[in-house]
């Protein structure tokens, strides 16, 4: 295989690489633009792109509703207890299950994957009859505690625990240092990889979330920011622009958490790869 022929290829594969990447950062842009149009510009047919007249202050209007601020502050507050407490139990859990000895514990395992294969919406009504008996509804728990422990989380972290040596381990005990102290000084500082990929998995999932906070947040004070995009949206109709601009703020969070961490999902996934 000649040189020009290996060039070409690459040519192709970048070229593969930039047209995805503009396929799937088309409805982002196009959302962020739409904000800075007039109602009747995001509407128009046929389609225009760029708007005539960009408007600003759409951005501005967004930025200065109370109930927009509200539900942004308490939804990433929310995000990041939650995105806390998931790796913190589950990295817990999944040590337990991966370094520790104790009965049935083949069988716990078992039962914990189990629960990974059930769809989550099959159970919904049942967790809403759960907490609404233990007079969780309306409160931040209720959006945190359901979801923290997560079979697929602790299985993630329980194979990265496995491939750590047993002599470092066996060195602590012989120091005696007990298994928490293990945990902490050992296992927890190593877990960077593992953390940052269930951390943002987690954080995700809460920001994103929409059924259950619908169902089970009826207070507009606690409303997260998926609640009030869609009664914008219901409520709203006729203000498209603002609609999109609030939209595009809404995701801005997200987006700094993927750029500050890329180089962190990137390396865990080449290392995932080389497994």
């Amino acid at each position: 295989m000649g040189k020009s022929t290996l060039t070409f290829g690459k040519a192709g594969v970048t070229v593969l690489s930039l047209l995805i990447t503009a396929l799937a950062i088309f409805p982002l842009l196009w959302m962020a633009i739409a904000g800075f149009k007039s109602q009747e510009e995001v509407l128009a047919t046929p389609f225009k792109f760029l708007p005539n007249v960009w408007h600003f202050e759409n951005y501005t209007v967004i930025l200065r509703d109370p109930a927009f601020q509200k539900a942004m502050g308490i939804t990433f507050i929310g995000a990041i207890i939650f995105m806390a407490l998931s790796v913190v139990v589950n990295a817990s859990a999944a040590y337990v299950f991966a370094r520790l000895d104790f009965r049935f514990k083949k069988f716990w395992w078992v039962y914990v994957m189990l629960t990974y294969f059930i769809p989550g919406f099959s159970i919904t009504i049942t967790s809403f009859i759960v907490v609404n008996k233990l007079g969780m509804l309306n409160t931040m728990g209720v959006l945190i505690l359901p979801g923290a422990a997560s079979a697929g989380s602790m299985f993630f972290f329980r194979q990265f625990y496995l491939n750590v040596p047993l002599a470092l381990e066996e060195a602590a005990l012989i120091d005696g240092a007990n298994r928490f102290k293990i945990f902490t000084n050992i296992f927890l500082p190593m877990s960077l990889p593992p953390f940052v990929i269930i951390g943002i998995g987690a954080y995700l999932g809460y920001w994103n979330a929409f059924v259950w906070p619908v169902m089970t947040i009826t207070n507009e004070d606690m409303f997260q920011i998926m609640q009030y995009i869609y009664n914008f949206r219901s409520g709203r109709v006729a203000e498209m622009h603002l609609l999109m601009a609030s939209s595009f703020l809404a995701a801005l969070p997200t987006i700094a958490l993927f750029l500050i961490f890329q180089k962190y999902i990137v390396a865990n996934l080449k290392m995932s790869g080389l497994k």
